[in-house]
């Protein structure tokens, strides 16, 4: 029983120094004022980017807007940003990225909140600590942060 023990801990620590060395090197895309800008998805549902002189020119447009015109279209946008909330409150489709991070949960919950999170925050550390105290806590705890 303490040599499965020592195996598992070997074995995580190992996955884990995989982990920090492999994604060590990966750097996520920083909003930054001159650079290009980012959005979640475009009407169409892919993931879209408008570089910073769109947006300028956009912002500018807007601005020129008569007052009552203005108004019209922040309504509009608060409308269509509450329809959105709805839907997504229904619980539609599940998206690739949670069914994919569903399975990464099961080999490896602390990676998957990881990468849910995009940060080492206190949900890794306690899903890492459940991991390593047995692998069904952490999975649970990994699912309910990834689903929830």
């Amino acid at each position: 029983m303490k040599k499965i023990f020592y195996a598992y801990v070997i074995a995580s620590a190992a996955t884990l120094f995989f982990v920090s060395t492999a994604f060590g090197s990966i750097s996520f895309p920083k909003h930054q004022k001159l650079g290009p800008v980012y959005y979640n998805t475009d009407t169409t549902g892919n993931n879209a980017t408008v570089d910073a002189i769109t947006l300028r020119n956009a912002m500018n447009e807007f601005n020129s807007l008569s007052r009552q015109e203005r108004k019209s279209r922040l309504k509009e946008a608060k409308s269509l940003l509450k329809e959105y909330k709805a839907q997504k409150a229904q619980g539609g489709e599940a998206s690739t990225n949670t069914i994919l991070l569903v399975i990464l949960a099961v080999l490896l919950p602390p990676l998957a909140v990881y990468l849910h999170e995009n940060e080492l925050n206190t949900k890794f550390w306690l899903s890492l600590l459940l991991t390593l105290l047995f692998w069904l806590p952490g999975l649970i705890y990994a699912l309910v942060v990834i689903l929830g």
